[in-house]
């Protein structure tokens, strides 16, 4: 099966193409959160590279959040226009969920967080014996200072912990004394790893619906422009 999968949920966009779980080809630039103008080039340069076109494709993929709100709308409706009127497979996974599976072989507690702001991230736990991950927690916002007493916890048990995200090098500092040290490389978001996931939850569920139509962008917090024009509200 051949998946395009995209992740453009932080300052990192990356595209990969796959053969089931062969890597074809994967592109990621961190450079900002310029994707509008630079994640449709890389897309054509990874068709163009892997010599393949969009119709080539069984399954498009995506990391549809939590992230950005820019970032997570650009990939998603990129994404539901390359997928349009093919009627191909069109499957969304969490971020969090992507980048979990970045340090799959590792031993311990991976922990994927994004920047939120507000002393905030987002955040789920998982767990790896080293040949599978097991998700612990829903994806969710949470104070850094509420996290921080989680994994103090875990690592009274025993268990070795692992960053990744582009929270890391908050959290990082923060967490220093309960947290391993993360390879550069396995930080930030890998739009194989997507693929991985995707191809993961459809072999799982092949009944759910899987649609360009159904696919959406998630949220864990409204936007910061909807919460001002709430707060605006509540005082008039």
């Amino acid at each position: 099966m051949k998946i395009l999968a995209l992740d453009s949920t932080a300052k990192t966009a990356s595209v990969s193409i796959t053969d089931d779980e062969k890597l074809i080809t994967v592109y990621s630039v961190t450079a900002g959160l310029n994707h509008s103008e630079t994640l449709l080039p890389m897309v054509e340069n990874a068709l163009k590279t892997a010599q393949m076109t969009i119709d080539d494709m069984d399954m498009f993929a995506i990391s549809d959040g939590p992230g950005s709100f820019t970032g997570v709308r650009i990939g998603v409706s990129l994404l539901k226009g390359l997928a349009f009127g093919k009627e191909k497979l069109c499957v969304g996974i969490s971020t969090l969920e992507g980048l979990a599976q970045n340090l799959n072989g590792f031993c311990g507690i991976i922990c994927p967080l994004m920047d939120a702001r507000r002393d905030q991230v987002y955040n789920a736990l998982f767990e790896s014996d080293g040949k599978s991950i097991t998700r612990l927690c829903d994806d969710r916002a949470i104070s850094l200072s509420e996290l921080e007493t989680e994994l103090a916890g875990l690592k009274s048990e025993g268990k070795r912990i692992y960053l990744c995200g582009d929270g890391y090098g908050i959290a990082k500092a923060k967490f220093e004394s309960i947290t391993e040290e993360t390879p550069v490389l396995l930080r930030e978001q890998n739009a194989y790893s997507v693929a991985l996931c995707a191809l993961k939850k459809y072999s799982e569920n092949k009944d759910a619906v899987y649609t360009d139509r159904e696919l959406k962008p998630t949220y864990l917090r409204v936007p910061q422009a909807e919460r001002e024009r709430l707060e605006r509200l509540n005082n008039n």
